[in-house]
């Protein structure tokens, strides 16, 4: 049988195949999706994990970042004030703060404080609300229908001795110490001071008078308003502090 018959009929059959030509380098990486960037992240490793780092802490603090809160205008002191001052432009200082720290009736604009009178200190920061300026505010949170009554003591020098917040009984005498003699009469009891003379405030613009020598307001009901309106007439007037009943 002759050699290439012999070839011919093992090449038909298989055992004897030509090998096929090796593809070339470029052709196979196109071929291999993401071989490209697997080779990329081999050789620039150091690069890529500092990538990932960097994109990981961009996540974390994006994430521990609080959103921006959204605040107002509010008044605040911007001295440690006494008791009857006079607010001035340099009193008062505007801040920032939280809708949710607001109580009704914090002041948010100046005009609202300027030339207004405190009628209890206030601290560096604190904010300022109309309870707390002389005039009808300081009537907050007293029972529907309540007063603001002013008396002048029969002792100008006791007022010394009370100061707003505490709770007084109005006792009014109509004895002379000589010729004359009645028992003691309390008008009003347990009722709380809202302002005072010793304050070192004058009381013109709420009182309407600046003769404040002597002077407290109270805070009274009907009943009592109706008492101790003008009884400063009827005699002389005394407080007594007491306790919260």
């Amino acid at each position: 049988m002759p050699a290439h018959s012999f070839r011919a009929r093992r090449e038909a059959s298989g055992f004897f195949r030509r090998p096929r030509p090796p593809v070339p380098a470029g052709r196979s990486a196109a071929a291999r999706p993401g071989a490209r960037l697997g080779a990329w992240l081999i050789r620039n490793r150091r690069l890529a994990v500092a990538l990932l780092l960097c994109a990981a802490a961009a996540l974390t603090v994006h994430q521990l970042t609080p959103a921006p809160v959204h605040t107002v205008t509010a008044l605040a002191a911007a001295r440690d004030l006494p008791a009857g001052s006079a607010l001035g432009a340099t009193d008062i200082s505007p801040i920032q703060v939280p809708p949710g720290m607001l109580a009704h009736g914090v002041l948010r604009e100046p005009g609202e404080a300027s030339g207004r009178q405190l009628a209890a200190p206030l601290r560096k920061g604190q904010l300022l609300a109309d309870a707390q300026l002389l005039g009808p505010g300081l009537l907050t949170g007293s029972p529907a229908g309540s007063a603001a009554v002013p008396l002048r003591m029969a002792d100008p020098s006791s007022i010394q001795l009370v100061s707003p917040g505490q709770l007084v009984n109005v006792v009014l005498t109509a004895a002379n110490g000589f010729d004359q003699h009645a028992p003691s009469e309390v008008l009003a009891t347990a009722v709380p001071v809202l302002w005072t003379s010793a304050t070192g405030g004058q009381g013109g613009q709420w009182l309407g008078t600046q003769e404040t020598d002597g002077l407290i307001v109270v805070a009274a009901t009907p009943e009592q308003a109706a008492r101790l309106a003008g009884a400063s007439t009827q005699g002389k007037l005394f407080f007594v502090l007491v306790g919260t009943p």
